[in-house]
């Protein structure tokens, strides 16, 4: 019993002692470089899923006007033609001459009735894809394999410079931020360190860091991975508009000026601050939870890791509609002297579900599902192992 509560008393004190704001740096930086190395190709297919519009009925309309109808006509058009170029042709050889690369070379001695063309045959030919093009669905892992053979395999890795350079303070900020909220939130209002107060402070990290370090990292991102160039070609690679984070930013501040940096700030305020308050919440309640049941004092590093990524999945699945706004006003070009497509959230919410469907809110929702939950399993689980390490080895 007396080691029961020892033990009880011992976490208590673990959890409730301030650590270094140093320490929040490094692990925190540590554990954002660890998280984006891994998962940042499934923020690639993400941003490129919201990217995409949904035009299926307005496709399918083009194809019917650019095969059905023509081939229609095309019957009507070849049967005279047809007749005549039969007769001019039936002493006439044409002969189509191998090319370097392997052609095909074939002979044609005037055209028998039974290889006129006819619209059937038109219409299949013009549906059957070309050598060479990426058939794939519009999920996560067509869209991948499209980047992968369009654009080579390192374009999964797209605008990661520009997470790499806001990872460390951003990660800094959120640790260091919702450690002080927590701990003035202790001090001085009633709430104490009950669950509304951890959620009141992970709210509060979340608009801190998005308005210090995320808007602007996160368009920068955006408008490099939306690029379409292909990282096998030398050409198109060296012709790209945006090269890298630091490039990007100052060709958006001379083009837009420096408040394009923060297009989007409020819906990504909105959702980092949904998304920090149900992270922390969670994990920390689940943590609590855990080290009570078990009489431990520190968890071990895969019970992190899966707390971690149960916590980290609850609120993008709330607000997905507000990621999708965010990144098309981060895309958008502002041109001076015409109005944007997209002016603001509600606008945008309306725009988007008017055009493409209520459902188009939450494109992107599986990539991001995947991208989260094993990003924040991997943020918490080596926030814990550093931090951990640094107390132990009395670096900080």
């Amino acid at each position: 019993m007396s080691s029961s509560s020892s033990s009880t008393k011992e976490t208590k004190t673990n959890s409730g002692s301030k650590k270094n704001p140093l320490q929040h740096l490094i692990a925190g930086g540590c554990a954002g470089l660890v998280e984006s190395s891994i998962c940042h190709p499934l923020d690639t297919i993400k941003t490129r899923m919201q990217l995409r519009k949904n035009q299926v009925e307005s496709v399918e309309k083009k194809l019917q006007h650019s095969l059905v109808e023509p081939a229609l006509r095309l019957k009507h058009s070849l049967q005279e033609p047809a007749l005549r170029l039969r007769h001019s042709l039936q002493d006439a050889q044409h002969t189509v001459k191998a090319t370097p690369s392997g052609t095909l070379t074939a002979s044609l001695r005037g055209l028998p009735p039974q290889m006129t063309p006819t619209a059937s045959k038109v219409s299949v030919q013009l549906n059957a894809p070309m050598r060479g093009t990426t058939v794939a669905s519009l999920g996560p892992i067509g869209t991948a394999k499209r980047i992968v053979q369009r654009e080579g395999f390192f374009a999964l890795y797209k605008g990661l410079t520009a997470v790499y350079t806001g990872i460390i303070p951003k990660m800094a900020i959120r640790f260091v931020s919702f450690e002080q909220y927590k701990d003035l939130l202790n001090d001085y209002t009633p709430m104490g360190r009950s669950t509304s107060a951890t959620f009141t402070a992970g709210l509060m990290s979340g608009l801190t860091e998005a308005v210090l370090v995320v808007t602007p990292a996160e368009v920068c991102k955006i408008r490099m991975q939306s690029q379409h160039h292909s990282l096998i070609d030398a050409t198109q690679r060296q012709h790209r508009k945006y090269r890298n984070v630091f490039q990007t930013a100052m060709t958006i501040v001379r083009e837009e000026g420096l408040g394009a940096l923060y297009k989007g700030v409020v819906p990504t305020m909105l959702r980092q601050g949904c998304n920090q308050a149900c992270n922390f919440t969670a994990y920390n309640y689940a943590k609590r939870k855990a080290l009570e049941w078990q009489q431990l004092a520190e968890l071990p590093s895969y019970q992190s890791l899966i707390i971690g990524g149960l916590s980290g999945g609850l609120g993008p699945i709330c607000n997905n509609p507000l990621d999708v706004v965010k990144t098309r006003l981060q895309k958008q070009v502002v041109v001076e002297g015409k109005t944007p497509k997209y002016t603001g959230l509600v606008q945008a919410c309306l725009v988007i579900s008017k055009e493409e469907g209520v459902l188009a809110l939450w494109k992107g929702i599986t990539p991001r599902l995947l991208r989260i939950m094993p990003g924040q399993a991997i943020t918490f689980m080596t926030y814990e192992f550093v931090s951990f390490y640094l107390h132990q080895w009395k670096v900080v």
